[in-house]
């Protein structure tokens, strides 16, 4: 919180009178936009086009407010403290993959596509990128590159997956006529 009210030029007083502490601050702080999507009304029906959007603005926002997002990070791992809900804990990050992945609905069942949505969102936030730069030793934009093109490697695997099985179906014999 010091180091923070410094930051500002405000005395620490000045900066309790408006946050409780760090947390509060945080949240305030924290550069969370609530939109339930991230794609532009025209983003059309093209899966891997709307991933595309979805993941180079999560990486946007893991550059632009990567401070942020490591406190915040921080303080998700602290068991100790007993607190609300953290701003990157309303997993606003799912719904925004699960919008970029709507145009898979008829193509894949509940559970395939819950899993690919985890498992783009697992590769597009701040964990992610805090494990490319502080343990690969990834550049901050070779680690937004790595990140925004797992995502898409992940999509294509399981479309190729599953057009793979639709193909293999179709080829079965049908039994006796």
């Amino acid at each position: 919180m010091e180091s923070a009210s410094t930051a500002a030029s405000v005395s620490r007083t000045t900066a309790y009178r408006y946050f409780d502490g760090i947390h509060d601050l945080l949240v305030a702080a924290y550069p969370h936009a609530e939109r339930s999507s991230l794609l532009p009304p025209d983003a059309g029906e093209d899966v891997e086009t709307r991933l595309r959007i979805v993941a180079e603005d999560q990486t946007r926002r893991v550059l632009e407010y990567e401070p942020e997002m490591r406190a915040v990070l921080r303080l998700s791992l602290d068991p100790g403290t007993e607190r609300p809900a953290l701003p990157m804990h309303r997993g606003q990050r799912i719904g925004w993959v699960e919008d970029a992945l709507a145009p898979l609905r008829e193509e894949l069942d509940d559970q395939e596509l819950r899993a690919l949505t985890l498992g783009i969102g697992a590769l597009l936030g701040i964990e992610a990128f805090v494990w490319l730069t502080d343990i690969a030793g990834l550049t901050r934009a070779q680690a937004a590159e790595a990140m925004q093109d797992n995502a898409l490697r992940l999509l294509r695997a399981a479309l190729a997956e599953r057009n793979a099985q639709e193909a293999a179906e179709t080829q079965k014999p049908q039994g006796p006529s």
